[in-house]
C-alpha cells in the first residue's frame, strides 16, 4: 500500500492548507484511533504532546474530536519536546503516542507525527494502513462508547526525570556556564530545569514563546543567536535545540558550531573506548560527512548508512541491535535512554564528556576534519517530477563520473519540503562547484 500523506517524519505542511488542515487532522485521528482499536475494546489510550505553534491548538482539538469519536480516550499533554512524547506513550501504557510539530520549520508550518505503544515511531505499512484509513473513511464508535479526554498536567516534569536519568549519577555541571537556546519551542521550560537541576549556572534564551517567534533568528537552525550569546557571556558552552527539541547543535567556548556529525563522532568513540558502543558502528544518514566515516575506521568502527530521516536511522538501529545513531542535522539517538532523536539527552552526554575529561567544549565537539560539502537546494512545483527527466539523469551520470575517485554526489527529494537537495563531497572545491552547478542547472531547467 502507498503512502503519499506521509512523508519521512509524519504528515506536514502549511497550517489551513493540504493536508495540514483541521479536517484532515479530524480524519487522521479517526483513522489512527480505528487502527489502534481494531479489537473493539474499551480502554485504549493516546498520549497527545505538542510544541508552541499557534496552530498547535487547532489540530490539537481536532485530533482529539476524530480519535475520541472512534472511543479513543485522549491523554493531553500540552507543550513537550517530542521525545518526550515517544517516553510518555510506554510510560503511560498508551497505545499510541502523537506530537504536533514541524520541528526546525517556521510557525506557519505544522506537522504530526505518530509513535506506536513501544514508544518508537511507526513503520512505513503502519503509515500506509492509516492513510488507507483515511481515504475510505472510519465509522464513528457507538454514542456509548466515545472516548474521553483530559489534561496531564505532570508529563513535563516526568520528561525532566527520565533526561536526568541519562546523566551518570557521579557527574555534576557545577562550575559549567551553559547558554541554552531553547528556539522558543517545545523545551522553554524542560531545557533549562533539567541544566539548573544538575547544577548547571544557565543562561537561557529563546524561552519567550508567543505562538509565532518558534524557530524564528535562533535554535538549531540560526546558531548565531546562541553563539553571540556565549562570546557575550563567557560561557562553557552552548547548546542550540530546534522547535521540538529532537535536534541539537553544541557552540564551543570561541563561538564555533558542532554539527550531529561531530557529536556523533565524540560519543561514538568515548563509548567504544568505554565499551558501550553495541555492534562497533555508528549508524547515520547518507548526509553525513565522509570525514566522520574515515575517522570511524580510523578507530576500527563502522558507519552504517541508512536514507534520510531519523526513523530509518532508528529503523537499521533497531534491526542491527545498534545503540547509536543519528544525522548532520543533529538528531542524535541513543536507544537505551530513548526512542527517537533526543536534542536535551545528546546535549547531556556530550557535557558528561566535559564534566568527566575536564576539557573544553572546543577539545571535544571537534574530532574529525570535515571533507567539503557543498549543498544546493531547488524548488519545485507539488507533483512535479524533474528527477525522472531525461536532461537531469544525463547531469546526474556526467557528474557522478567526475566524481568518480574524487568524492560523492547525492540528489534525493527532501521529505518535508518540496525541494530537490543537491550536495557534493569532495577535496577538489572547483570540481565541487561544477558537478553541483551543472545538475541544479539541468534541475532548475526541468521545473
Amino acid at each position: 500500500m502507498s503512502r503519499t500523506l506521509f512523508g519521512t517524519d509524519g504528515v506536514r505542511g502549511r497550517a489551513n492548507s493540504h493536508p495540514m488542515t483541521a479536517e484532515m487532522a479530524l480524519r487522521l485521528g479517526a483513522a489512527a484511533g480505528r487502527y489502534f482499536r481494531r479489537d473493539g475494546k474499551s480502554g485504549h489510550r493516546v498520549v497527545i504532546g505538542k510544541d508552541t505553534r499557534l496552530s498547535g491548538y487547532m489540530f490539537e482539538n481536532a485530533l482529539t474530536a476524530g480519535l475520541t469519536s472512534t472511543g479513543m480516550n485522549v491523554l493531553l499533554l500540552g507543550p513537550v519536546p517530542t521525545p518526550a512524547v515517544g517516553y510518555l506513550t510506554t510510560s503511560m501504557r498508551a497505545d499510541v503516542g502523537i506530537m504536533i510539530s514541524a520541528s526546525h520549520n517556521p510557525h506557519e508550518d505544522n506537522g504530526i507525527k505518530f509513535f506506536g505503544p513501544d514508544g518508537f515511531k511507526l513503520s512505513d505499512e503502519a503509515e500506509a494502513e492509516i492513510e488507507g484509513l483515511v481515504a475510505d473513511g472510519v465509522e464513528p464508535a457507538a454514542a456509548a462508547n466515545i472516548g474521553r479526554a483530559r489534561r496531564i498536567d505532570d508529563g513535563r516534569f516526568r520528561y525532566v526525570e527520565r533526561a536526568k536519568a541519562s546523566f551518570p549519577d557521579h557527574l555534576r555541571l557545577t562550575g559549567l556556564k551553559v547558554v541554552v537556546d531553547c528556539a522558543n519551542g517545545a523545551a522553554y521550560r524542560t531545557a533549562p530545569e533539567v541544566l539548573w537541576e544538575l547544577g548547571a549556572d544557565v543562561v537561557p534564551i529563546g524561552v519567550s514563546p508567543d505562538g509565532v517567534n518558534i524557530n524564528k533568528g535562533c535554535g538549531s537552525t540560526h546558531t548565531a543567536t546562541a553563539a553571540g550569546a556565549v562570546v557575550a557571556h563567557g560561557a562553557d558552552v552552548g547548546i542550540c535545540l530546534d522547535g521540538d527539541a529532537d535536534r541539537l547543535m553544541i557552540i564551543d567556548e570561541t563561538g564555533h558550531v558542532a554539527d550531529g556529525d561531530q557529536i556523533m563522532a565524540l560519543m561514538a568513540a568515548r563509548w567504544a573506548d568505554e565499551g558501550r558502543l553495541r555492534g562497533d558502528a555508528l549508524v547515520a544518514t547518507v548526509m553525513s560527512n565522509l570525514g566522520l566515516e574515515r575517522f570511524l575506521e580510523g578507530r576500527g568502527l563502522r558507519l552504517e548508512r541508512t536514507p534520510v530521516g531519523d526513523r530509518y536511522v532508528v529503523e537499521r538501529m533497531r534491526a542491527g541491535g545498534f545503540n547509536l545513531g543519528g544525522e548532520q542535522s543533529g538528531h542524535i539517538v541513543f536507544t537505551d535512554y530513548a526512542t527517537t532523536g533526543d536534542g536535551l539527552i545528546a546535549a547531556l552526554q556530550f557535557l558528561a564528556g566535559m564534566a568527566d575529561t575536564g576539557k573544553p567544549a572546543s577539545a571535544l565537539s571537534q574530532s574529525f576534519e570535515k571533507v567539503p560539502q557543498l549543498l544546493r537546494n531547488v524548488r519545485y512545483d507539488a507533483g512535479a517530477t524533474p528527477l525522472e527527466t531525461l536532461g537531469v539523469q544525463k547531469a546526474i551520470a556526467d557528474a557522478e563520473g567526475l566524481l568518480t575517485g574524487n568524492g560523492r554526489l547525492l540528489i534525493r527529494k527532501s521529505g518535508t519540503e518540496p525541494l530537490i537537495r543537491v550536495m557534493a563531497e569532495s577535496e577538489d572545491a572547483s570540481l565541487m562547484e561544477k558537478v553541483v552547478g551543472s545538475v541544479v542547472e539541468a534541475v532548475e531547467a526541468a521545473v
